[in-house]
């Protein structure tokens, strides 16, 4: 696994916070309680931070919940919380610890995805980190490939305050169509690290398996983006260089932040 360094950090009614493995803390995520504390300002969505809790642990969260999600005209109702959850499931798959724990479940709002709340370091973002975390970020290219992420935004990238560096808003991606758009080109057509090739054909393994991520990813996305899905992460493999640029669609997010 190609983990960054020290997890995600939190602990009940403790003044100076714990470490909690990832597992714990979607266990937590999973079983909590929600208390809902408001709305997070500037979602395209309805968005809320929570506190979930157990009785020897706590943590915010972001819900996002089914009912709460903005039709687009290219993405089926309701299936942008599913997609948050696919994509935290192939990272873990993947073993790039970036997108934060996330699972699918109802909450007050009903359905939806439950993700730990980011404690990040204000103004930091892709822009300003890139050099410094270019290890990290040479993943998320290659990730937001497969995923087909069509808003990867340098304000998506945080740096926790924990010193990882985590990716956030995953609701538009797996799309069946090729609609990646990202800020992040800085190794287009470079040649791709053995070590990252090596981790995608262990995806690809574990999908041709079959096993509990296929079955996840059967039940949360339809059979073409599924299929789209196997042919981009075929495609990577198969290039051994970073993605470039389409010649003929849109590339960059809107704001770039």
């Amino acid at each position: 696994m190609n983990d960054q360094g020290p997890g995600p950090a939190t602990q009940a009614d403790a003044p100076a916070q714990s470490t909690a493995s990832i597992e714990q803390i979607v266990g937590l995520l999973h079983n909590g309680r929600i208390k809902i504390e408001g709305l997070l300002p500037n979602s395209s969505n309805y968005t809320f931070l929570v506190t979930v809790k157990q009785p020897d642990l706590q943590c915010l969260a972001v819900y996002k919940p089914q009912r709460g999600e903005r039709p687009l005209w290219d993405f089926p109702r309701g299936t942008l919380c599913l997609r948050e959850y696919a994509t935290f499931l192939v990272a873990m798959a993947l073993g790039w610890v970036f997108v934060p724990p996330t699972v699918l479940r109802k909450g007050p709002h009903g359905l939806g995805a439950l993700q730990l709340f980011i404690d990040a370091v204000p103004n930091a973002n892709f822009f300003s980190l890139r050099e410094q975390y270019a290890f990290v970020f040479q993943r998320l290219c290659a990730f937001d490939y497969i995923v087909n992420n069509a808003d990867r935004k340098g304000g998506h990238c945080l740096l926790g305050k924990d010193g990882r560096i985590w990716a956030i808003d995953h609701g538009i991606t797996f799309n069946a169509d090729f609609k990646l758009r990202t800020v992040i080109w800085d190794w287009a057509g470079d040649p791709l690290p053995d070590d990252i090739v090596a981790d995608l054909r262990n995806l690809r393994q574990t999908l041709s398996a079959g096993g509990t991520l296929t079955e996840a990813i059967g039940r949360l996305l339809s059979a073409a983006e599924i299929r789209a899905f196997h042919r981009r992460l075929d495609n990577l493999i198969e290039m051994g260089t970073f993605p470039q640029p389409h010649p003929d669609l849109p590339n960059i997010p809107w704001p770039l932040v």
